[in-house]
């Protein structure tokens, strides 16, 4: 009886193994495209950010580097090309479907659509997962920009703003919510 309990949870596992993988490539098939521009950041290079020697007198310089420990993956891809940007938007629906994440908030600026979702994390002002899209419809750049760790909404919008990564303004507009 006990090897059979095992056995599921070993086998429960490697399920959420795959499925976890299997959402990291929805949106790796963009990388190697030569119209989308990308940044991955991973929890090795926020390790080697968080010993930058820095002012820490400085509150926000705190802030960001206490909210780098905290971060996991950092992953953005944009694209101007109108055809990519519809199978970014439709990645996008996709992955926030079958996660089950939560539109925070929706705002359009300057002919951009930006829609925010998060997947709550341990707590109700912790969130786990990120993902904030902007539709430019051919008007502007179309941005997915997908963040995981164990932060908060004010956390995110001071290193966004710090990075200057796309996006970046609707995040703090939902923070100071």
């Amino acid at each position: 009886m006990k090897n059979n309990y095992k056995n599921i949870l070993g086998i429960l596992g490697l399920s959420l193994m795959s499925y976890s993988a299997l959402a990291q490539t929805e949106f790796n098939k963009f990388e190697d495209l030569d119209n989308v521009s990308t940044i991955s950041v991973n929890k090795k290079m926020f390790d080697m950010m968080s010993n930058v020697k820095i002012d820490t007198s400085n509150k926000e310089n705190q802030a960001y580097l206490n909210l780098i420990k905290k971060l996991e993956t950092l992953k953005v891809y944009s694209t101007k090309n109108s055809a990519l940007s519809s199978e970014m938007k439709t990645a996008a629906e996709n992955f926030v479907t079958a996660k089950t994440f939560d539109n925070l908030m929706t705002v359009t600026d300057k002919g951009a659509k930006v829609k925010i979702y998060v997947n709550p994390g341990a707590t109700a002002s912790n969130i786990k997962q990120l993902l904030m899209f902007s539709d430019g419809s051919g008007q502007t750049e179309t941005v997915i920009l997908m963040l995981t760790g164990n932060f908060s909404l004010d956390e995110i919008s001071a290193i966004t703003d710090k990075m200057n990564l796309p996006g970046g303004s609707a995040l703090k507009k939902a923070s100071n919510q």
